[in-house]
């Protein structure tokens, strides 16, 4: 039974630097782009259509490695693969 509740104690600590982790480099690498996308525009002012769809497609590429990292955690809190060898 000990071990069971180091297992979960662990995956629950892994899950929430998971999801922390993927939260503060979403934010950081959004941040740094947009500040740039908006320098690049100030100085060019017509590449912003092509610019902006660049971003735009970045932005969600972003997004999706971090909720592929959330869906990861959910699968560990939820489905946890560790515990199956000690039941």
């Amino acid at each position: 039974m000990e071990n069971i509740a180091m297992v979960q104690a662990y995956t629950a600590i892994a899950i929430g630097i998971i999801i922390g982790l993927g939260a503060i480099g979403a934010c950081i690498g959004v941040g740094i782009m947009c500040s740039k996308f908006l320098e690049s525009a100030a100085r060019q002012p017509e590449l912003i259509p092509t610019l902006q769809g660049k971003v735009f497609l970045l932005l969600g590429l972003i997004d999706a490695a971090f909720i592929i990292g959330v869906g990861l955690a959910m699968f560990f809190a939820t489905a946890n693969p560790l515990l199956a060898p000690l039941r």
